[in-house]
């Protein structure tokens, strides 16, 4: 367990670099099993959900070394083993190892995922998926059990019910070596898939239509690496500094962005009255504006990016008014709104509205960190609170930030960090 202290009254100033995407990575390295050659990833976050699945990897004797932001796999002597223990538990995403196993061995056992508590995130889609491929489903003992009879995994036309990249990418991974061509209708269009389907691609599967809500999968039966692959930047990761800039910045460069990727994020922050220069790799955020409030109604891509609703609230309570955000992909994402509550900040939820209001008493506290994005907004607060914040559980921030303390520190910004079980102060 550790604690993150911050103290009150820090300007982010300087330049920051956008690591590889979480959303992206955690989808790649189960795809690698499907190889059958080893692979070679570059811009690797040193997150621990890289180190998680990693352990995954190990457990099915796969090799894997991780150093300098680029990750080695070599699947070339896999053995399949059903996957219920501790570390999948503890990793939402390794859930597509269910798609990447189904490919690979035509049958998998996957234990139900963990991860973070942001309500409710049912996998029929997923099951409507495999099933349509030709797998039997059967969910028993807290796993998923998914096979396939001689025949193996067929091509067939998949219309999902609702938008969902986890159930579009776990389909994606197991139809690019079923026999025939699968058709993958009311897909989702995020970034991360465009990703993994260019990751397949150059191996040698066929995937047109990624990144638009028709996706068309022809059967290979082989795939190999002849090339690393580059992760594309965090939308997520740029999206949140960009925030912490605007609320709280004395002139930020937030360098590696996709801009096209944010296009939503960035004209919200426009329309709230921010001062950005937008560049080809990079955004420039003066900082310091009067800001006039906003509605933020999140949506699948090209909408507003569900995971930026929480690192945006510190700046929307520096906004002259009340703001509304209304989370139509997960609305019990509210676990942040107790927290800020107690260090001052004016919000409050109701009948899934979010109401955000201008905040100028904000006073440092301890807080909880419950999950990646909650824990962040968090942070963001500190910074334009009073005193000092000490945020507990503050790995779940470690877990979708990578190296957010030296990036900070290079934004001019200390924060300290302690270990819980020995109490010891760790200046990073």
């Amino acid at each position: 367990m550790k604690k993150m202290i911050i103290r009150g009254g820090q300007k982010l100033s300087g330049e920051v670099t956008i690591g590889g995407a979480k959303n992206s990575t955690v989808a790649l390295i189960p795809a690698a099993i499907l190889a059958d050659t080893p692979v070679t990833f570059d811009s690797v976050p040193d997150i621990l959900d890289v180190h998680n699945l990693m352990l995954i990897l190990r457990s099915m004797n796969v090799e894997s070394t991780f150093s300098h932001g680029e990750l080695y796999v070599d699947p070339t002597k896999i053995k399949k083993v059903p996957l219920p223990g501790g570390a999948i538990k503890s990793l939402r995403a390794s859930y597509y190892f269910m798609g990447a196993l189904l490919g690979r061995f035509g049958e998998a056992v996957v234990g139900f995922p963990g991860g973070d508590n942001i309500g409710p995130r049912p996998i029929d889609q997923h099951i409507k998926g495999f099933e349509a491929l030709g797998a039997t489903v059967i969910e028993k003992n807290d796993a998923v059990h998914i096979r396939t009879g001689e025949e193996g995994l067929h091509g067939a036309r998949i219309f999902f019910d609702i938008v969902s990249v986890g159930a579009t990418i776990n389909v994606l991974l197991a139809a690019v070596k079923a026999k025939g061509t699968t058709v993958i209708e009311n897909a989702a269009k995020e970034p991360e898939i465009v990703d993994l389907a260019t990751f397949l691609n150059n191996m040698g599967a066929q995937i047109r239509g990624a990144g638009t809500d028709v996706i068309r999968i022809k059967g290979v039966e082989s795939l190999k690496a002849t090339n690393t692959h580059t992760i594309i930047p965090d939308r997520i990761e740029a999206g949140t500094y960009l925030s912490f800039a605007a609320a709280n910045g004395n002139g930020v460069l937030v360098k590696n962005v996709i801009t096209e990727h944010l296009e939503p994020f960035i004209a919200k922050l426009v329309e709230m009255g921010v001062y950005l220069e937008v560049n080809e790799d990079s955004i420039y955020v003066k900082g310091g504006e009067e800001l006039a409030p906003v509605t933020v109604k999140t949506a699948p891509f090209p909408g507003f990016a569900t995971d930026l609703q929480q690192p945006i609230t510190p700046l929307l309570m520096k906004a002259r008014g009340n703001s509304k955000i209304i989370d139509t992909l997960y609305p019990e994402r509210v676990k942040h709104i107790p927290e800020m509550q107690r260090m001052g900040g004016k919000i409050s939820s109701s009948n899934g509205v979010i109401t955000v209001g201008h905040s100028d008493s904000l006073q440092g506290t301890t807080v909880e960190a419950s999950e990646i994005r909650a824990g962040v907004s968090l942070l963001g607060l500190a910074l334009m609170s009073r005193g000092t914040t000490t945020i507990i559980k503050a790995e779940n921030i470690l877990r979708g930030y990578e190296r957010i303390v030296e990036k900070l520190r290079g934004l001019s910004v200390d924060i300290q960090i302690i270990e819980k079980n020995d109490d010891l102060k760790k200046q990073l």
